[in-house]
């Protein structure tokens, strides 16, 4: 039978979700403490990629088990987990549903703090900027779901197969000093590093660097920079994914803190 784990993740002290050799995964975490539980080897497939130190406040990953369990295996999973890997719920489904391909929807939240703050560092990116132009940046920010071509904010767009991605909306959030900022994106999907490669170009705006014009332009003319550097990892969480069959509210904090956080009033700009 076929299920779907629901899980979240922090992701500092990890690779990333995908295996590879030599490193330190979330995927190989979880098939491990799997394989202990249910005494052979189990093989996952996540609904998507996360590079090193990118958190999940939400995310799925499919896994066929034929014999059934009798103990309570979300208890054990979690036991057995370090403490920066969750499983909130373990779905049985119908069918051969397929956590990556059948996913319709992914939304990704990216926090900035301007200030030093020991207690956001793990959380949040920390850029020391001083009047940045969230106007500008907001501005640049509208124009995302207006295109579908991201080749000008792809590292390697004759890498894979084409670069569109159909982004369904976009905003900036600040708080009411500007010291807190936070960038959301929904798409059906999402190139490497896009995300963080789109927040490094809203501060390079931000700062005066760049024009929102010469922005529009990359996504116009396709056209990918001699020079692209991507934000931080650490302020990157994916934290909503949406499939046409199943659709389950977030239930970690990870991003929820942030969001939520009783000191912050989140503006759109």
């Amino acid at each position: 039978m076929r299920y779907f784990f629901h899980i979240g993740y922090h992701g500092a002290r990890h690779s990333g979700w995908q295996k590879h050799p030599g490193a330190r995964s979330v995927q190989d975490v979880l098939e491990n403490a799997m394989a202990k539980l249910l005494k052979r080897q189990i093989a996952i497939i996540g609904c998507g990629r996360t590079d090193a130190r990118v958190h999940a406040s939400q995310f799925f990953f499919h896994t066929d088990i034929q014999e059934a369990w009798d103990f309570d295996l979300l208890f054990r999973l979690n036991k057995v987990l370090p403490g920066d890997i969750a499983v909130f719920d373990i779905i049985p489904m119908q069918g051969q549903p397929h956590a990556r391909f059948d996913a319709i929807r992914r939304t990704y939240d990216y926090y900035i703090h301007t200030y030093k703050d020991p207690f956001l560092g793990g959380f949040s990116s920390f850029y020391p900027e001083l009047d940045l132009d969230l106007e500008k940046m907001s501005a640049a920010v509208a124009l995302l779901p207006l295109y579908n071509d991201y080749r000008g904010l792809c590292k390697g767009p004759d890498r894979i197969e084409h670069t569109l991605c159909y982004v369904s909306s976009a905003s900036l959030f600040a708080d009411s000093s500007g010291d807190r900022i936070r960038f959301q994106i929904t798409a059906n999907r999402f190139l490497s590093k896009m995300i963080r490669i789109i927040v490094g170009r809203l501060l390079e705006i931000g700062r005066g660097e760049m024009g929102v014009d010469e922005f529009e332009f990359y996504l116009i003319n396709k056209q990918t920079p001699k020079s692209i550097i991507p934000a931080y990892p650490q302020g990157l969480y994916l934290s909503k994914v949406t499939y046409p069959y199943l659709d389950v509210p977030t239930r970690t904090m990870f991003s929820a803190i942030l969001q939520n956080s009783m000191d912050i009033d989140w503006l759109e700009v």
